[in-house]
């Protein structure tokens, strides 16, 4: 795909030429709203009768026949008096002209062709010749609330897909197809690995017996790679006193997040959001040397977080969140060995999966610091030393994330990009000055005195739901033989051939291979079929032929074939399982 600089600049120009073509095949809608987003554009209108999908080809042919007339954008800035008179009959714009008023910044009118919309600019200087034609088209209509406010009107949202040109759109929607194909949603109902109830509440998964055997292995492999660190497994309760978040700061920036619980005797507890607050008390419990340092604490447990109904999202988002937790307790001249320990973890377990890794140095943004915890020099300090260790290993080519710190702490945040091209978040390390300082976390160093020490927190795949839902797209469910629940398939042709295929399934299954045979209750082509739509990855058909040799034909996905005993199948596929390979 091409890029250009100016594409936002595209993508807002046809923001409004959208506006201009609705306006104009419904003279009685009232637009409010229409900025360029991540793939297109899209823009709110108050319309007197619905309108649907249907009738996007219309306003979309309207906005071709526009275009040529719109040769450039003419700015005027006016006053409060001019711009309400402009909209006297559109109570939203009416209302965000006393916003701008009330900030004490212009007010400017953009016009191009018959078109006039209340604007800021950045805009193409040419619409004629700085849009191609071809390079737009209108995506879908949904409905969205007035200023995101559910007690507002419901107001009717056009989106809009822009690119440079109609290359680079076709490219998107070949890619968006094959995303919606690899949807995890649609993927882990067909294959079988979660489930949402509404009787249990939405955002909350409920894993069966296949999607917890990957969990499983996922953490198990987090865990190796941790305990080879000499990392220690503790565990901790799902609530806690309302004290430990006042003192951690959760509680005050957090608090709308938390789920809560008043006990019978009036006390207030709230389900942990995350771990760390725990951990320290941990640490705390008893005074550590420096000798003592670090302390590597690692768990895996589930936080929860209320969050809105209308940004859950599958796995992606959701209330019960299982985070593959460590904590590191040390001094500051051990911050730059133990981030590097843990980074080694990162790139060995990301690279078994083929994701390549960018790094974002995530850190605070000193406009908004009521933000975070702490102080400006505590922040300079931890920052000073992140960049560091970041330059040190990584290089000056990372992605500057300002504002993406956590509030105790900055980040290193890990990108990983999927098979379909996509920038992932996924692992992450923090180094934390501020929550040592707030629970008085020390050490007894060399001279006998007491010294504050840090906290670097880390998840290598942030949350298993998310880093799943990751999975499932990236592999299009077609996940590695060491990860996939049912391993080998076993079918056999006829009746007279499920003993043998049966005695094949038990004895791979005693050499712990994970077999389903597939008896001979319903077709052999059907067998067939719902095995590739599990994605199994090795299949065996059993018949007279398999059951005379002794040998058995093994395929796989791709449908490559090969002859083994099943002695030398059970050594193939342990070393393909040991090995972690596809």
């Amino acid at each position: 795909m091409t890029t250009n600089s100016n594409l936002e600049q595209k993508r807002h120009t046809l923001a409004h030429l959208l506006a201009a073509a609705v306006l104009d095949l419904y003279p009685e809608a009232k637009n409010t709203i229409g900025p360029a987003i991540d793939n297109g554009f899209y823009y709110d209108f108050d319309l007197a009768s619905p309108i649907s999908d249907k009738d996007l080809p219309k306003i979309e042919a309207r906005m071709r026949e526009l275009l040529p007339d719109w040769s450039h954008f003419v700015s005027e800035e006016v006053s409060a008096a001019k711009a309400k008179s402009h909209y006297e009959t559109n109570p939203y714009k009416q209302e965000l002209i006393d916003e701008i008023v009330e900030r004490g910044e212009p007010l400017t009118l953009y016009t191009a062709g018959d078109f006039t919309d209340l604007c800021r600019g950045g805009h193409v200087e040419a619409p004629v010749t700085d849009l191609d034609p071809a390079g737009f088209k209108l995506d879908r209509v949904a409905g969205a609330y007035w200023r995101g406010n559910e007690t507002n009107k419901m107001l009717t949202r056009i989106y809009g897909l822009a690119f440079d040109n109609q290359v680079d759109l076709e490219y998107y929607l070949a890619i968006r197809e094959e995303a919606e194909k690899r949807d995890h949603k649609k993927l882990g109902k067909e294959l079988g690995l979660f489930i949402f109830s509404d009787l249990v509440g939405s955002g909350l998964p409920l894993w069966t017996v296949k999607g917890t055997l990957i969990r499983e292995l996922l953490n198990d492999y987090v865990w190796e790679l941790r305990q080879a660190k000499n990392f220690g497994r503790v565990t901790i309760p799902h609530i806690t006193k309302k004290d430990l978040y006042e003192t951690s700061g959760h509680w005050s920036k957090f608090a709308d997040e938390l789920f809560r619980i008043t006990t019978r005797e009036g006390h207030e507890f709230a389900m942990k959001p995350m771990n760390c607050p725990h951990h320290t008390q941990i640490y705390a419990a008893e005074q550590r040397s420096y000798r003592d340092l670090p302390q590597r604490y690692a768990e895996t447990t589930m936080v929860y977080r209320d969050e809105q109904s209308g940004e859950l999202a599958g796995l992606s988002r959701v209330r019960s969140i299982t985070q593959d937790d460590a904590h590191v307790f040390c001094r500051e001249n051990q911050i730059e060995a133990e981030i590097n320990t843990i980074w080694d973890i990162i790139d060995t377990f990301y690279r078994t999966f083929g994701f390549d890794l960018q790094v974002r140095f995530s850190r605070h943004n000193p406009a908004e610091f009521d933000k975070y915890l702490g102080t400006p020099a505590i922040w300079a300090k931890a920052e000073d030393k992140l960049k560091t260790v970041i330059t040190d290993r990584y290089g000056q080519n990372f992605i500057d994330g300002v504002g993406e710190a956590a509030m105790y702490g900055p980040k290193i945040d890990f990108m990983a990009k999927d098979a379909l091209g996509r920038i992932l978040q996924v692992a992450t390390i923090q180094l934390d000055f501020n929550m040592p300082e707030r629970f008085d976390l020390t050490c007894i160093n060399e001279q006998g005195q007491k010294e504050q020490i840090v906290m670097i927190h880390c998840a290598i795949m942030g949350s298993i739901e998310r880093f799943m839902s990751t999975l499932i797209e990236h592999y299009a469910g077609a996940f590695p033989l060491w990860l996939s629940p049912v391993q080998v398939a076993i079918l056999p042709v006829a009746e007279a051939h499920d003993k043998a295929a049966s005695d094949i399934a038990h004895q791979l299954q005693a050499e712990g291979i994970r077999v389903e045979a597939l008896y001979s209750g319903e077709t052999l082509g059907k067998r067939l079929r719902a095995v590739k739509m599990q994605k199994v990855p090795y299949f065996i058909v059993m018949g007279d032929k398999e059951i005379e040799s002794g040998k058995l034909t093994i395929e796989n996905r791709q449908g490559d074939k090969e002859e083994l005993t099943p002695k030398e199948l059970s050594e193939k596929l342990h070393t393909a399982i040991n090995q972690k390979l596809a």
